[in-house]
């Protein structure tokens, strides 16, 4: 017995166990409430922020599925190179530097997979998508900006806080722009080899894992989603600055 096209398949070989996935998502939703509670939920975003938010998910799912893909037609097919989804890493990070407010990643990532399904996959399989892409791509993204206190990728930093000269502060916050974009793009590489090919791809399909695949696809994610990372962390930090931030 099925839902829209979602199996419900939770005993397939090599499956991650469902209270393993059960457990992350519980105490990643127990974070969104706790973060929605402290830091104003919606009602903290203002009409630019949310044009931003629109804006971002709207593009990056257009990146990824119509310029990513046709630029990914001229590359060698491999996984070490994802065109479309470094797009979305990048955009997303950009309008995460823009608003730097808990919960733009999840809502942006939430926004990109609405017009994923209305325009690419349909909506066969939801609500899974928007828990997988929200809980995992966007928190993470959220989880940098409640830990940076509002100024993910050196954002929001000035020479008077950090009492050094100019030159000084701007090789300072692009070292943390290298680093929190690294480290938040290494997490990147972790939902789709993990959580949607040992679960959700199974949970929704049923069909049995690869664990082969899965720790192959993870060790050639890591790589490229970190330098991209890194790349988005700093384009935001100088978009960010461009626009008065």
């Amino acid at each position: 017995m099925g839902f829209n096209g979602i199996s419900g398949a939770v005993n397939e070989p090599g499956e991650l166990p469902w209270e393993v996935v059960v457990g992350y998502f519980a105490i990643a939703l127990a974070i969104v409430f706790f973060i929605g509670k402290k830091y104003g939920g919606l009602k903290a975003f203002t009409t630019l922020d949310l044009v931003y938010i629109g804006i971002g998910g709207a593009f990056a799912m257009v990146w990824e599925f119509y310029i990513g893909s046709f630029i990914g037609r001229f590359l060698p097919s491999t996984p070490f190179v994802s065109v479309g989804f470094w797009g979305r890493l990048i955009i997303v990070f950009i309008v995460a530097g823009l608003v730097r407010k808990p919960g733009v990643g999840m809502l942006t990532l939430f926004i990109y997979s609405f017009l994923s399904d209305l325009f690419h996959y349909g909506f066969g399989g939801e609500p899974m998508f928007f828990i997988y892409e929200a809980l995992t791509y966007g928190l993470f993204v959220d989880l940098m900006i409640v830990f940076t206190k509002g100024k993910i990728f050196g954002i929001g930093y000035t020479p008077k806080e950090v009492d050094q000269p100019y030159a000084v502060s701007v090789r300072r916050t692009n070292v943390l722009a290298a680093l929190e974009g690294g480290i938040v793009g290494a997490l990147w590489a972790l939902p789709d080899p993990l959580f949607y090919s040992g679960f959700f791809g199974p949970f929704i399909y049923a069909y049995a894992p690869n664990w082969g695949k899965i720790i192959f696809h993870l060790q050639a994610f890591l790589p490229g989603d970190i330098i991209m990372g890194i790349i988005g962390g700093v384009l935001a930090y100088y978009i960010a600055r461009a626009v008065g931030q």
